[in-house]
Order: structure tokens, then C-alpha cells, then sequence
């Protein structure tokens, strides 16, 4: 039973879900609110303050609407929806002061902060600030911190909008965030100056409003006005993360995540986010041919013939890398079947049966596991191999889902029912009776550790 309620939002009546909070109701109605602390997937924290609005018969001061329900809005005297403001004269003056707040303490160096040009706080102080400043005290500064090779950070800064330690603390499942002090004291900061142990940690650099952390690699080198931005799709992983190419010229200068509710929400992992440096350095844009022991820069017809006349005769065998898109595959395997040889991509020596696609595919979609009562994992390591599934897998042990493993005993950071780590302990799980479970929604992950021993096709049909 949907608990719909009307309310009426700068004079537009929209009928929403009465749990839905404010902010939310006013992206219904297609009202913009600014923000700084909320985030449509993290948890509520109402500690910026930015997306207050004026609430008509309510109490005298306007209140935050990302923490606060449709469902908790009184009806007019006669029972007419309940009517909310966002552009009144209360709210202009809120937002404002607002602003005025947070710029406080705010080292306005945008001129040489990275974040310029693509920053929540410049963007929402030109529209919802005010023009001057009447704060003419020292302002505070904060210590940086260090988080590692890949997050860089200028904490002056930092708005404590606490994102970040939302981010790591739930999604990502590290504990090394949070913040210390009070008033004019609080600062973000790492416990015990820990380094961020997470391959999900660069999300925090989108996440974050304000130029306080921003990507170590990337910095000074563009401004987001000079990029080219191209939609594909990330293939560090098996999952296939929704990704944006931002490209200067002819190089790639940043990979960022695009939002996909059914495959990557709007995080991407880090081997994701930092390997275009790869594409930059130490990469063969050349061939080469031996001679003599040595190898020696060739033009691409030199290396053809001298590849022609080295195969002439003999039988000829293709082999496709991980990474070589599909036309290049299909040429090579047009080319060596044509020379009669034979064309092989399994180059981790996966036990995958050729001819029955059937048998590996799998069923399930990868938003089954939102809602998947149990899991089980095969010979995996999603942190490793695909840490934005188990930052998925952990939010649905959150909200209650089991999951077991059969393999090695890894700490994925929620908590795992260890079924064993062998073969035997898979085939005594395949022989069980599991007519308990009928009726509930499960979802099996099969990983490529279990396909690559020898015995790999058994393992696979055992699961």
C-alpha cells in the first residue's frame, strides 16, 4: 500500500510518497534545491544547511528539506495539501546567510584549485550568495592530510559536508574517516594518519563539493572547459562500469563514472578512474622487429612483410588479448582462419566450453542482487576483481541478504559465511537438499579463480 500525499510546491501540486523527504518531492515537482551534504545514495546528514525552504503554517524558520518527510507536513486549516516554498523572501535570505557561512572560513583560491570550473561551492555561491563578504578576521587553516598516491587534499577547504566519511564508512566499508573536534575545531580527518585501504576511495573526489580532495594524478593538468567528453564503457572489470572519457586533444586526460542504476550506480573503482596513465606511458605505439637480438623501431609495412615471411608455410595460431575490442578480434581470427590455423582467447586458461554459450552465461542481472536474499560466492574475490559489485553485495548484506563463500578466505569487509575452500565443499553444497530454499531469491557468483584450474568445467557444472 503506497502512502501518496499531495503537497503544493511554488504554487504546483504534485502527489508524492509520503516518505519521500522534501528534497526529493522538489525534484518531482522540477524545482532545483542546492546542497552540499546530501546525496541521493548516502545516508541523510542535514549538516550544510543549503537546502533550507520555507514550510507555510509550520514553525517560523525554515527548515532543511533533506531531512524532512512529506509525510510530516500538516494539512491547512481546511485539510488543503500543505504548501512548501522554495523562492520566498525567508529562503533567499537563508540561503544567503548560509553561504555567507560557509565562505567564512573558505581560502577562496579558486584560481588555482583544481576543482575550478566544475565546483558545487562556485557554482551555488553565484547563484544563491551574496557579493561581498563582512568578515574581516583571521581565517582558520587546517593541516593536510595524507590518503595515499591517488586523493590529493587541501582541508583549509573543507566545508564538513562529511560525504567522504559517509562514502567510505558505508559504501565502500573502511573505517579510517570520520571527524574529530568541535566548532571551529571540527576538521575531516583519517584516524591515526591511516592512508585510505579501499579500491572504491577515488569516488570521494567526485563526491566532494569543494576542491578539498581532488585526484593526484589529474591535478593542474586540465580545466574541465578544454575537455572533450566521450560516453563508453570501463573494461578494467567484468562488470562494466557506465564511464565518461574526458580527452585534450588527442590525449586522455581523466576517466570519470557515469550513473547506471542496473550495473555501476554512480561509482566506478580506482583501477578504473586512474588507468589512463597507462595510455599515456610506457606504451608501444610502434612495432618492433629483432635483429640480431635487438630490437629496432619499424614502420607498420616493414613489420607486415617481415610477419608474412615468417609465417609462410607453417600453421598459424591467434591469440586475443583481454582488452582487444571486437572488430580487431573478428579480423584476426578472419585473417589466421583464413591461413588455416585456429584462434584462441582464453588466455588465462578459463575452462569456458566454446560451442555452448548457454552453459556459462548465467541468468541472473546484477540488480538482482538488490534485492537477493542469499548469496553465494565461487572461488571470488570481488574486492579485487570488482569492487564496485561488492560495495553492492555489501549493501545488500546490510539490508539483511546472507552470504556465503566457497574459496579463500578474504575479508571483504561485511561479513561472510565461510561454506569451506576446496572442491569437495563445493560438491557436498551442490548434493545438499536445499528445498528450504525454494522461494528464495538467490543469486550465485561464479569467479574466474574457479575456472582456471585444470578442472575448471567440473567446478563449473558443480555450480
Amino acid at each position: 500500500m503506497s502512502d501518496l500525499k499531495k503537497v503544493v510546491i511554488d504554487g504546483t501540486e504534485v502527489e508524492v510518497d509520503g516518505a519521500m523527504t522534501l528534497i526529493q518531492a522538489c525534484e518531482e515537482a522540477g524545482v532545483e534545491i542546492p546542497r552540499f551534504c546530501y546525496h541521493e545514495r548516502l545516508t541523510i546528514a542535514g549538516n550544510c544547511r543549503m537546502c533550507l525552504v520555507e514550510v507555510v503554517g509550520g514553525p517560523p524558520k525554515p527548515a532543511a528539506s533533506c531531512a524532512m518527510q512529506v509525510r510530516d507536513l500538516r494539512p491547512g486549516p481546511e485539510g488543503q495539501p500543505p504548501v512548501v516554498k522554495t523562492n520566498s523572501p525567508m529562503v533567499k535570505k537563508a540561503r544567503e546567510g548560509v553561504m555567507e557561512f560557509l565562505l567564512i572560513n573558505h581560502p577562496l583560491d579558486c584560481p588555482i584549485c583544481d576543482q575550478g570550473g566544475e565546483c558545487d561551492l562556485q557554482d551555488q555561491a553565484m547563484a544563491y550568495g551574496v557579493d561581498f563578504s563582512r568578515f574581516r578576521e583571521p581565517k582558520r587553516a587546517t593541516e593536510d592530510l595524507d590518503l595515499g598516491p591517488l586523493v590529493e587534499t587541501h582541508m583549509t577547504r573543507c566545508i564538513s559536508c562529511t560525504r567522504c566519511v559517509r562514502f567510505t564508512t558505508e559504501v565502500a566499508g573502511i573505517h579510517q574517516m570520520g571527524q574529530t573536534g568541535r566548532g571551529e575545531d571540527a576538521e575531516i580527518t583519517s584516524y591515526l594518519g591511516e592512508t585510505l585501504d579501499s579500491n572504491m576511495q577515488g569516488n570521494i573526489i567526485d563526491l566532494c563539493p569543494v576542491g578539498a580532495l581532488v585526484s593526484k594524478p589529474y591535478a593542474f593538468t586540465a580545466r574541465p572547459w578544454e575537455l572533450t567528453k566521450t560516453e563508453s564503457i570501463d573494461v578494467m572489470d567484468a562488470l562494466g562500469s557506465n564511464i565518461r572519457v574526458d580527452t585534450k586533444g588527442r590525449e586522455v586526460m581523466r576517466f570519470l563514472p557515469r550513473n547506471h542504476d542496473g550495473v555501476n550506480e554512480e561509482w566506478i573503482s580506482d583501477k578504473t578512474r586512474f588507468v589512463w596513465d597507462g595510455l599515456r606511458r610506457q606504451r608501444l605505439d610502434t612495432p618492433y622487429i629483432r635483429e640480431n637480438g635487438k630490437l629496432r623501431k619499424a614502420s607498420w609495412p616493414e613489420a607486415l612483410a617481415a610477419v608474412a615471411s615468417a609465417t609462410k608455410g607453417k600453421k598459424v595460431a591467434g591469440l586475443v588479448g583481454d582488452l582487444a575490442p571486437v572488430e580487431a578480434a573478428f579480423a584476426l581470427k578472419q585473417l589466421i582462419e583464413g591461413q588455416g590455423g585456429n584462434v584462441e582467447c582464453r588466455v588465462d586458461g578459463a575452462k569456458l566450453p566454446i560451442g555452448n554459450r548457454s552453459a556459462y552465461v548465467g541468468t541472473a542481472a546484477i540488480e538482482d542482487i538488490d534485492d537477493a536474499e542469499m548469496m553465494v560466492l565461487i572461488g571470488t574475490n570481488p574486492r579485487l576483481e570488482a569492487p564496485v559489485l561488492n560495495a553492492r553485495l555489501r549493501q545488500a548484506w546490510s539490508r539483511g541478504a546472507n552470504v556465503a563463500r566457497i574459496g579463500t578466505n578474504d575479508d571483504l569487509t561485511f561479513d561472510i559465511k565461510q561454506i569451506g575452500s576446496g572442491r569437495d565443499d563445493l560438491v557436498d553444497l551442490a548434493g545438499m537438499d536445499h528445498s528450504d530454499k525454494h522461494g528464495t531469491k538467490g543469486v550465485m557468483i561464479v569467479g574466474q579463480g574457479a575456472l582456471t584450474e585444470a578442472d575448471g568445467e567440473a567446478v563449473l557444472s558443480q555450480a
